[in-house]
């Protein structure tokens, strides 16, 4: 047999096994979507595929999109071309460099994570991770590390996880950024948030977080993507930036899955 014989039988054969390797996978995911059929991660109504809404609770939610503040992430009435501030930011720039976060934390959006924070739903994770993938783009860009908002050692505890952590995780599995759960911790016990005034949520966080100094390699110099689940008052993303940029982190971008644009203290 001649080589040209022998590369004409390789690529018969290499088409053949692709083919079945193929129609195996697709056999394995009809298999699995029978036993377990897709369904809207927000009612459970049947879907076409997993990890999805249906189209009813997709209207519902209301995403986030340009033009924005480039500081706050707030969503602007209209596009004035370049780089916009919000008055808000003006008056009050956040110790965070830029914010972005993808829909506004209401109706079905705030269900989903209410049902990932409490009720240790995680079946929404994939869906949330390129959610914010896309709302993040930006901030993705430029980041080195990814690090989530930490739990206190007690909530941990008795939640069992860390619901900025699994969003975290996620994002970095989609970006391929380095994922740094343990380079931010909470140095002390604070009052739930929820319920407290933005003068209150301020002192509650102030000084609560730091690097621990085994992790200082791997923040100094580096900028930072810092994950939390819902920005409302920005008080715990503020207080976890100044604690980064304290250990020297160069810049600390801010990217949440909901944001309380109105910033009315709406209770999580």
């Amino acid at each position: 047999m001649t080589k040209r014989d022998g590369d004409t039988l390789s690529r018969f054969y290499g088409t053949r096994l692709r083919g079945a390797q193929s129609w195996l996978a697709a056999a394995a995911k009809a298999s699995g979507d029978f036993l377990i059929p897709p369904v809207c991660v927000a009612c459970h109504i049947q879907v076409a595929a997993h990890d999805m809404l249906c189209p009813q609770c997709w209207r519902e939610i209301n995403f986030i999109r340009p033009p924005l503040c480039d500081r706050l992430g707030w969503p602007m009435p209209f596009d004035i071309g370049g780089t916009i501030i919000s008055a808000a930011a003006a008056a009050n720039p956040p110790v965070y460099d830029r914010a972005r976060a993808v829909a506004r934390f209401e109706g079905v959006m705030r269900r989903l994570i209410r049902d990932l924070k409490f009720h240790d739903q995680h079946h929404a994770r994939r869906l949330f991770g390129r959610w914010m993938q896309v709302a993040g783009a930006e901030l993705m860009t430029d980041a080195d590390v990814i690090v989530p908002v930490p739990l206190a050692r007690m909530r941990l505890v008795w939640r069992r996880f860390n619901q900025s952590a699994v969003l975290a995780a996620e994002v970095s599995r989609l970006s391929g950024i380095p994922y740094r759960p343990l380079a931010l911790v909470r140095n002390r016990r604070t009052r739930p948030q929820p319920g407290l005034t933005r003068a209150e949520r301020q002192q509650n966080v102030h000084g609560a977080f730091a690097v621990p100094k085994p992790s200082l390699p791997e923040i100094v110099g580096r900028a930072v993507l810092l994950v939390d689940d819902v920005v409302t008052t920005g008080a715990t993303a503020a207080a976890c930036a100044r604690a980064l940029k304290s250990a020297g982190a160069r810049r600390v971008d801010v990217l949440a899955l909901a944001l309380v644009v109105d910033q009315s203290l709406v209770p999580v």
